[in-house]
């Protein structure tokens, strides 16, 4: 029996010939050597990303170590991206980035060195990593201020913490991109910047609106002129604060539309604030007929402060209700009522002044006084005689001039 060795021996000769083929001037050794190196970076950066994340999750279920769990979780991403770069760098010390742009025969003329490149970039993800880790150590400070806010009554102060944290992460990611432009990749940052400020002028121009409401949302946190949750008024819109942000006020109107106004506008307007009135003020004025004789006009005044006087519980204390005989209207005798009704929420008030009415309009019925609505009077003269005739009618049966 005898063995064909020429098809073993050419099989063995085109894969040694693959192996030593080079591409990019590198080997197929190289290349399979820096993917291994690559996802060998990113099992070890899965790995510790699941080690860390069931860690905080023990932690945070712990009293006294929520902070360290947190930390723990600031940590878990960007470990992943900084153990990519440390591959990545790992794989400088035996991938070739040497490559050739002319020859002259056997000689190199001019050759290309990729290798500062190559660190850059992983010099700029570690970079990133570090920048991302700090990126997300702001939700540590996040806490601290929701702590500080829980123990305030102001809802403002809620709204707060959020511009604070999307502040201070812009702050970060700036800060991050200057450091790579200036430091690894060397870029003139203070050339850089000076050619922004050629177009400053036409940049102001056009961002004044917003830089004003980015300083009228600053104006609104430190007077704080309404709370979240309260109902105003802002520039005719009548409406509940449903958010502040850096540029807006959202108000949620009565009608159920969502409303945007501008902080500036906020800011350079009149506000009132519905919600911070101490009271519910209500001025009635009741219209008697004029047939009404001084024993029943006493009478009507008197069943109306009996009536406030079975509602002391719900007035201000210190102001108490007036009842007078004020006017003698066109049509009628005129009493008016004044009350401060607490406390200040519509449904009660709406609900207290029916019960009222009703309580009024059944004991003048009672009484015999009459409610006066609107009439004329018409004096008319006879020809040849002095006498004058007077006659009464309701509003809506003869045609004249009107005092009601």
């Amino acid at each position: 029996m005898t063995v064909d060795t020429s098809g073993i021996l050419g099989q063995l000769v085109i894969g040694q010939s693959i192996w030593d083929t080079t591409f990019l001037g590198n080997a197929p050794w190289q290349w399979l050597a820096l993917a291994g190196a690559l996802l060998g970076g990113m099992i070890v950066g899965k790995i510790a990303a699941v080690l860390i994340d069931r860690r905080a999750d023990s932690l945070e279920a712990r009293e006294g170590y929520v902070l360290t769990g947190k930390f723990l979780r600031c940590i878990e991403r960007p470990l992943m991206l900084v153990l990519l770069s440390l591959a990545m760098y790992s794989a400088a010390g035996f991938m070739n980035f040497t490559y050739m742009e002319e020859t002259l025969g056997d000689e190199v003329v001019k050759s290309k060195n990729l290798m500062p490149l190559w660190l850059k970039f992983c010099k700029m993800m570690m970079t990133l990593g570090v920048g991302w880790f700090i990126y997300r150590l702001i939700s540590i400070i996040e806490h601290f201020l929701l702590h500080w806010t829980g123990k305030t009554h102001s809802q403002l102060d809620d709204q707060l913490v959020p511009l604070i944290r999307k502040t201070l992460r812009l702050v970060v990611v700036i800060m991050v991109g200057l450091f790579i432009a200036q430091n690894i990749f060397n870029w003139n940052i203070a050339a850089l910047l000076a050619g922004l400020g050629l177009g400053g002028l036409a940049f102001a121009l056009a961002a004044k609106d917003m830089v004003a409401n980015l300083f009228g949302s600053i104006t609104i946190f430190a007077d704080r002129p309404f709370q979240i949750g309260d109902r105003v008024t802002i520039d005719g819109q009548d409406g509940v604060v449903e958010e502040v942000g850096f540029r807006s006020t959202k108000l949620r109107t009565l009608t159920g539309h969502l409303v945007t106004v501008p902080n500036s506008v906020v800011a350079n307007t009149t506000v009132e604030n519905i919600a911070a009135r101490p009271y519910l003020k209500r001025s009635l004025d009741i219209g008697v007929t004029y047939d009404t004789s001084p024993k029943k006009m006493k009478q009507a005044v008197k069943i109306l402060r009996e009536m406030c006087e079975a509602r002391a519980k719900n007035f201000v204390a210190g102001r108490a209700p007036r009842v007078f005989f004020t006017d003698f209207n066109a049509d009628s005798l005129g009493i008016n009522v004044t009350y401060w009704f607490v406390p200040v929420e519509w449904e009660e008030f709406l609900s207290f002044n029916h019960d009222f009415n009703m309580e009024l309009l059944t004991r003048f019925n009672e009484e015999g006084i009459e409610f006066a609505f609107p009439t004329r009077t018409l004096y008319i003269k006879k020809d040849g005689s002095t006498d004058n005739s007077q006659q009464e009618t309701p509003n809506n049966q003869v045609n004249g001039n009107s005092n009601g």
